[in-house]
């Protein structure tokens, strides 16, 4: 996996972070979902590469060789906010003030957390099977809770920790034929190791709790991504018959919206490597004005 590409462990202060980085120009970020790692993008980052990106591929803090602060109460060392700030600490330790991000799953509600706090780094940001968590949480239904219904499993005290490290490889399936052999190798010694399984239950703790109150407040206050911004969904997971159309939510939150579908199902970096990374390069272009702040959203916008 990754042939070219440099592996480096960056340490950021409270946590330290593994990450994969290779090619020339434009940079861009790809972060990772549940309970992937970085190896997932394995069969899209070298085609950014090849279509002239310098792609970095971090594990979010916790997640894989990434390692984070000791676990709280009130989950904050886990926050999206927190991971933002790695993010942002790692480029710029490997000389990058401004890059694209496009991160899947929990890593585009990082990608959300970094393009808000830090607008001025941002050039373009690409979202890739997820919403906000507080649209999500907006639109529970009977549906919702019965399909996503480890999103409060995780959030339980204890509880979780116990029934996932009896047995990982029950709990955590994958198929080395359709992961790539060593992304599935990598993966499944992430999923054994009980302080990553740790961490990644304190991710979803945190969004219900800590990521939930600061998607509020930018909400309330009509901070809005002023970047341009893409959506992509996958066609085969449950997006968009649960909330219609992706676009139409974002729209909410972003200023400049476009987007669609991808015949997937929800790990779209490894079922459909080449119509993601034709997505993302048509989508990455160089972009000198880049997020130029957060602005409030005009009154008919706020629903």
């Amino acid at each position: 996996m990754f042939e070219g590409f440099q592996e480096e462990r960056i340490d950021v202060g409270e946590a330290s972070v593994f990450v994969r980085f290779g090619g020339e120009g434009p940079p861009v970020v790809l972060l990772h979902g549940h309970p992937r790692t970085s190896a997932t993008w394995h069969r899209v980052a070298p085609r950014l590469v090849a279509a002239g990106h310098t792609v970095v591929c971090p594990d979010l803090r916790g997640y894989g060789r990434s390692r984070g602060p000791r676990f709280t109460e009130d989950h904050a060392g886990y926050s999206k906010r927190a991971v933002a700030g790695d993010v942002v600490a790692v480029m710029r330790r490997l000389g990058h003030s401004r890059f694209a991000l496009a991160g899947h799953d929990r890593g585009g509600s990082v990608a959300l957390r970094l393009t808000l706090d830090h607008p001025a780094t941002v050039t373009r940001v690409a979202f890739l099977d997820c919403l906000p968590l507080t649209e999500h949480l907006a639109r529970i239904s009977v549906e919702f809770a019965t399909q996503w219904w480890h999103w409060f499993f995780f959030a339980q005290p204890g509880i979780p920790e116990r029934v996932i490290t009896a047995d990982p490889d029950s709990w955590y399936r994958g198929d080395p034929d359709a992961m790539g052999a060593e992304n599935h190798a990598e993966w499944r010694r992430a999923t054994r190791d009980p302080d990553v399984v740790r961490a990644m239950l304190e991710d979803y703790r945190a969004g219900l709790t800590v990521d939930r109150r600061h998607e509020q407040a930018d909400r309330d206050a009509g901070k809005r991504v002023t970047c341009p911004a893409l959506v992509l969904w996958s066609l085969r997971d449950d997006l968009e018959d649960l909330y219609g159309d992706p676009v139409a939510v974002w729209r909410r939150w972003a200023t400049d919206v476009r987007g669609h579908g991808i015949d997937s199902g929800h790990h779209v970096a490894e079922e459909a490597p080449a119509a993601l990374a034709r997505a993302l390069t048509g989508f990455l272009q160089p972009d000198r004005a880049g997020c130029r702040g957060s602005a409030p959203a005009r009154r008919d916008d706020n629903g």
